[in-house]
């Protein structure tokens, strides 16, 4: 519990800080075009999270890469004048999760388990991520996302075989 209220204290610390500098120092909303790079907050604050998990409370991976990612897909959006794309960029989400299990079950000892946990939502993820886009106007074609899916198909089988668990026989 010691862990967990050391990392929640440095990110409140953090998120104060920063929080702090904005009416403190008022150009320095003039040096950052903040309709422009508003998004960049949210990556931060799940930033914040993940360095939680680094220093010792690694659920907080999980909650972390859900809330960066999604920043991340508000900072391409909003760049790139890109809303429409939430029609297909939420089935990212669940790969997000993904990402977020292997990173604590790494921090946690037990990579090769968050591979196997986390890999299979990542693929899960990028197969409705690429289905979903070239049905509702990503800019590819299904040709496109069927080659995905079966690299994608590939990579998911390479990966089972070389950290899946051991059965003992060779297939």
């Amino acid at each position: 519990m010691r862990r967990s209220s050391i990392a929640v204290g440095i990110i409140l610390i953090l998120v104060g800080l920063f929080f702090l500098l904005l009416p403190l120092f008022p150009n320095l909303s003039n040096l950052v075009n903040i309709e422009q790079h508003w998004p960049l907050i949210i990556v931060a604050v799940g930033g914040l999270f993940i360095l939680g998990a680094l220093l010792g409370v690694s659920g907080l991976a999980i909650p972390g890469t859900i809330i960066a990612g999604i920043g991340a897909l508000l900072y391409y959006q909003n760049l790139n004048d890109a809303w429409e794309t939430w029609a297909y960029a939420w089935a990212l989400i669940p790969g997000f999760v993904g990402i977020g299990i292997i990173i604590a079950r790494a921090l946690g000892g037990n990579a090769r388990q968050g591979i196997r946990e986390g890999g299979g939502l990542i693929v899960i993820s990028l197969i409705l991520f690429f289905v979903f886009g070239a049905l509702l106007g990503g800019g590819y074609s299904f040709g496109v996302v069927l080659a995905v899916l079966l690299i994608l198909a590939g990579v998911w089988q390479l990966a089972r075989a070389i950290f899946g668990k051991s059965r003992g026989t060779t297939e």
